[in-house]
């Protein structure tokens, strides 16, 4: 009898047929956790860890229309099938209409046979290092290639996934490189949402620097930013959100070093059966649907407070922070006729290039001026080029393919109704300030420069230098700028809770700050000067700290803003002398009003009078006694003299202050007021004194009244005060004649 064969069943080599006529066989251990020597997994049966919290099959990402494709090995959450942590043939997938099963063969190699490749199998792990082999998979998401030993109990581990992951990092895994074998762990994300080949970003551990840091297509493209703690439990990095019942932890021995994270007993049970960081095919950490990195895009202008890398920009981008907006909608170009007809844009179908490259080729083309993928779907692109126009639909004829269109101009005049008086929130000393928000929502404060505002310029110049390269938590966040034309923008996170007088000072508002609140301002504060003090890669002197100047998040943590009047020290410079004085009366120290001389101790005058007001709730220039103190100042002195320091505290306060630390409180901030700059505590040495109560206080002198003695009436009148104060984004002067 003669039979016909097509070209896929002539592929069936006689291994293959053996390997059919095994599987139909082993149904019976498909929901064990562990394969032995000779058994198949074929596709319809798993691997099951012990506690169910893993699977071990094949699997078929689902695409846009539905249609499933190309089929993969890989590993899930048993409950969770979208939360696929680990594949095996990534970049070789087995076609849809092909037989595949995985085999721990006689020798102990571990390979996935499929029809569709002809006879040549995948080799997983090659196996040769010992006659007795299994495969099992732990609740942990391991794989693991053991040695079985004589008695039949598991020994030395031979091969695990964890070693060869692809984009996600579970608990216990690692990121980073063995200097003893050379092995580097590291993510590579998937091409696009339905094609888990290796794409465009990478996210891997830098030891020198102790930094996660993404790179795409090789250039750094973002990182995490310095650690904020030198434990080994790293809590907090710069840039990751922190992320409840998460422990970061980097190992360092004698093989080399490592980043992992672990959970801790307080997180929640559904969470932990679920936790894994996923590299995303667009550049973001995500861990389920939680942001890990405080970011989702990077445009590469490197002044993000997102942990955005900077990289060469083409000429076409400087002008302003361009981004792209996802829209419906149509390219037209004028036709010969003069109407306009559709646009069909150029095509690239690469089978390499993934959404994350098309949005890098139109960006780097200063010609295109948007792109569509097909929602994250499959390889190549279509660019749109030239002299066309885009039109947007009302939303009822939405394409499922949406374009992703480069904004016109700076976001900010987007952002805030274009300067509306709706959105305007104050005015500061050289312009308006708006409120507005960015296309994904998040909300953010512009500065706008008065056209008119001369001086204003150069405090504008000298806040975006300063601040994009000073990044604290204590510090108030540049997001971007725009330099365009005539329009000088500086754009900033917004605080929702404004600056520290606003509650601070209003009868109405400042019962809301308890002592505890009170605590973690002044202690914010201060860390963000120790920050500019000391360990920025710039040592920075204020000049103008003051309670308008101090910015509120929604947690009421203490944000240092405005930094016009800022200037730049040498790391070993102790103090200069300027000709023009500027900052805001009441909050100068007297050597820097008198004589232009300012330092560090500058700024820790105007932190001890900053304390004052904090802990009484009274503005330190609001007093007009003839008889008695002109200030808060010296009217604090006074009581302390008295014995009676603790009639200073706000009365609000009464039922949530210890007397102790507020007494330990004031005697700091009278030490801050020192009249000689050399009798002052450093920034640092305030904080050691705040945290640490066993800490002797220093014996303090006369402070600086400034508007009793050190200064005279003659003085006074010479002096003009401005004062400008919005949304705590303020900027303050006093100019001699």
């Amino acid at each position: 009898m003669c039979t016909t064969m097509d070209s896929k069943e002539r592929l069936l080599n006689p291994t293959l047929l053996l390997i059919i006529i095994i599987s139909s066989l082993w149904g019976s251990s498909a929901a064990s956790e562990t394969l032995t020597q000779g058994d198949v997994l074929n596709s319809p049966q798993y691997l099951v860890s012990a506690k169910q919290r893993f699977t071990l099959g094949f699997f078929s990402p689902t695409s846009y229309d539905g249609d499933k494709k190309n089929s993969y090995l890989g590993i899930w959450y048993t409950n969770y099938t979208e939360n696929i942590v680990w594949i095996a043939n990534r970049n070789r997938p087995i076609s849809d209409d092909s037989i595949a099963f995985l085999t721990l063969d006689h020798l102990g190699k571990l390979m996935i046979n499929s029809s569709g490749f002809g006879g040549d199998p995948f080799v997983i792990y090659s196996g040769g290092e010992t006659e007795n082999t299994s495969a099992t998979l732990l609740d942990t998401g391991n794989l693991v290639v053991s040695e079985v030993n004589s008695n039949g109990s598991i020994g030395r581990s031979l091969w695990e996934s964890f070693d060869d992951p692809t984009d996600t990092l579970l608990p216990g895994m690692k990121l980073g490189l063995n200097h003893k074998t050379g092995r580097n762990w590291s993510l590579i994300s998937w091409l696009a949402e339905d094609d888990p080949a290796s794409g465009a970003f990478t996210l891997e551990w830098e030891p020198k620097t102790r930094r996660l840091v993404i790179k795409r297509r090789g250039v750094p493209y973002w990182s995490s930013g310095l650690q904020l703690s030198s434990s080994k439990n790293v809590s907090l990095f710069d840039y990751i959100h922190p992320t409840k019942g998460q422990d970061y932890i980097i190992n360092t021995d004698a093989e080399g070093q490592y980043f992992t994270y672990s959970l801790d007993t307080e997180f929640d049970l559904l969470d932990q059966e679920r936790s894994a960081w996923q590299l995303k095919y667009w550049g973001p950490i995500m861990d389920r649907s939680i942001l890990i990195m405080k970011m989702n895009f990077c445009y590469g202008y490197g002044m993000d407070d997102e942990g955005c890398e900077t990289w060469n920009q083409p000429e076409c981008r400087l002008m302003g922070r361009q981004t792209f907006e996802q829209k419906s909608g149509i390219f037209t170009r004028m036709g010969p006729d003069g109407l306009p007809q559709l646009a069909a844009g150029v095509f690239d179908n690469r089978p390499t290039i993934g959404p994350a490259d098309c949005r890098d080729l139109c960006w780097n083309n200063c010609d295109c001026l948007g792109y569509s993928g097909k929602e994250g779907i499959g390889s190549g692109c279509q660019f749109w080029e030239g002299n066309v126009t885009f039109n947007p639909d009302d939303g009822r004829s939405r394409s499922r393919i949406l374009k992703y269109v480069l904004t016109k101009e700076d976001p900010s005049n987007k952002a805030t109704d274009n300067f509306s008086a709706e959105s305007k929130l104050g005015e500061g000393g050289f312009g308006p300030v708006y409120k507005g928000a960015l296309p994904e929502g998040r909300e953010i404060a512009v500065k706008r420069l008065s056209r008119n505002s001369g001086q204003g310029l150069v405090e504008f110049k000298n806040e975006l230098i300063l601040i994009a390269k000073l990044q604290h938590m204590n510090l108030v966040k540049l997001l971007g700028c725009c330099f365009q034309g005539e329009e000088k923008m500086l754009i900033y996170e917004f605080m929702p809770n404004k600056s520290l007088d606003s509650f601070l000072f209003d009868p109405t508002k400042s019962y809301l700050l308890d002592w505890k609140i009170r605590v973690n301002i002044i202690e914010g504060i201060a860390q963000g000067l120790l920050y500019l003090h000391k360990y920025s890669r710039l040592k920075v002197i204020h000049r103008d700290l003051k309670a308008s100047n101090i910015l509120l998040d929604e947690n009421m943590c203490a944000k240092i803003s405005d930094f016009g009047m800022a200037r730049i020290f040498k790391r070993d410079g102790l103090e200069a002398n300027t000709n023009r004085i500027v900052g805001t009366y009441g909050y100068m120290s007297p050597e820097y009003a008198m004589e232009g001389i300012f330092s560090e101790k500058s700024d820790v005058f105007s932190f001890g009078v900053l304390m004052l007001e904090i802990v009484s709730g009274r503005k330190n220039n609001n007093f007009y006694n003839v008889n008695g103190p002109l200030n808060l100042v010296g009217y604090a002195w006074d009581l302390w003299q008295r014995g009676s320091g603790k009639d200073i505290m706000d009365p609000t306060l009464k039922d949530s202050c210890p007397m102790h630390q507020l007494l330990r409180f004031i005697h700091v901030a009278l030490s801050c007021l020192e009249d000689s700059a050399a009798d002052r505590p450093t920034i640092l040495e305030v904080i050691s004194m705040l945290k640490n109560e066993t800490m002797p206080l220093p014996i303090l002198k006369k402070p600086a009244f400034f508007m009793g003695s050190n200064v005279n009436n003659e003085d006074l009148q010479r002096k003009e005060s401005k004062n400008y104060s919005v949304n705590g984004l303020s900027i303050s002067r006093i100019d001699a004649r």
